[in-house]
């Protein structure tokens, strides 16, 4: 498998069989091959992430940052990382700095209204989640989180 293409391909199948362990060392190789590719960072932080490597994502997430300030999707990745430590202050600072490239991201707006929600702002995660909305009225995550926060704001009353 010399193929650049070839193995990414493969990498990608072992992540869809959720064979994340294989896919990072194959990740791995083609970043031997490839080292700035910050797609293949970014896509090695996810499976990172999706294996419960919290720690190790954020560093690929940052290190893709690192070499394209302006990457919207590490922004936003990084911010989900830190949000499973449960660090939510740190996850908005990503997410304000994502929606600092783009306002009208309906994905960043949305995984910062989900913080706001862990830390009891449910209005104001309300509002991320209506403008997410607006944005992408079919967007799922919007739906399901506003729909969650709307139930909180019930139990509050």
């Amino acid at each position: 498998m010399n193929d650049l293409t070839e193995l990414m391909n493969h990498t990608y199948n072992l992540c869809e069989d959720g064979n994340y362990d294989d896919a990072i060392q194959y990740f791995d190789a083609i970043l031997k091959k490839d080292p700035y590719n910050i797609s293949i960072i970014i896509d090695k932080g996810v499976t990172l992430e999706n294996s419960g490597k919290y720690e190790e994502a954020i560093e690929c997430f940052s290190k893709a940052i690192s070499h394209e300030p302006n990457n919207i999707n590490a922004w936003i990745n990084k911010g989900s990382a830190i949000l499973n430590l449960q660090s939510y202050e740190k996850a908005i600072q990503c997410y304000n700095e994502a929606l600092k490239l783009d306002k009208n991201s309906p994905m960043a707006l949305t995984c910062k209204g989900i913080a706001l929600g862990e830390l009891n702002h449910i209005k104001e995660a309300l509002w991320h989640f209506d403008r997410a909305l607006e944005l992408d009225a079919k967007y799922d995550l919007a739906i399901n989180s506003k729909k969650i926060a709307l139930t909180l704001l019930d139990k509050k009353k």
